[in-house]
């Protein structure tokens, strides 16, 4: 198997996004089954991370605004630390999706002169990017710690992301093939992926 580094950004809400609440019918009015609504102090943030089967690598949030300029800064600072890291071999392949600033011509150029190896990715297909399931596993258990403040959500993030087993990255590598095999398969259409 090629070893494999995926990076991608995400952004992640302080309050969470999805919530669910099981009542009965006609009870949807009732206090206890409702969700208040935060007028101020909710919140999110940027992040950009990167992981391969070995685990996750680096963290990072992003405070404003990114361009090409500032993705290949990210890049230059926290892919290959990660890649060291995670012990990652000569020759390993660098993945992610077709954000103009990921394919802008610079970024390209910066990719080549730096010996990186890319796979070429197909366009209208983020989903299948296993890092947006490890975005899901990292949005689930940063919910569950309830963040007060913007400064304890990017610490429960880093927190979390290091506690997720490198096995939860492996499982999700070694589904990249499914996945890309599925979508040929269903000719670009929707799959259980």
């Amino acid at each position: 198997m090629i070893e494999c580094s995926l990076a991608q950004e995400c952004e992640v809400e302080r309050k969470g996004s999805t919530r669910r609440v099981w009542r009965t019918k006609n009870a949807e009015l009732h206090p206890k089954n409702t969700v208040p609504t935060v007028k101020h102090g909710g919140g999110n943030i940027m992040l950009w991370g990167c992981f391969s089967a070995k685990g996750p690598g680096r963290l990072i949030r992003v405070k404003e605004r990114m361009n090409g300029a500032m993705y290949r800064e990210i890049l230059s600072e926290n892919l290959l630390p990660s890649a060291r890291a995670l012990k990652m071999k000569r020759g390993w392949v660098f993945q992610h999706d077709n954000d103009p600033k990921h394919t802008s011509r610079a970024t390209k150029e910066w990719l080549r002169k730096k010996h990186f190896k890319v796979l070429e990715w197909p366009g209208q297909s983020p989903d299948l990017n296993p890092i947006e399931n490890l975005w899901r596993e990292l949005k689930v258990r940063v919910a569950q710690q309830q963040p007060q403040n913007i400064t304890a959500l990017e610490e429960i993030c880093m927190e979390e992301l290091a506690k997720i087993p490198a096995t939860v990255c492996e499982n999700l590598v070694k589904t990249y093939r499914k996945r890309l095999t599925s979508v040929i398969a269903n000719k670009g259409y929707i799959t259980k992926y």
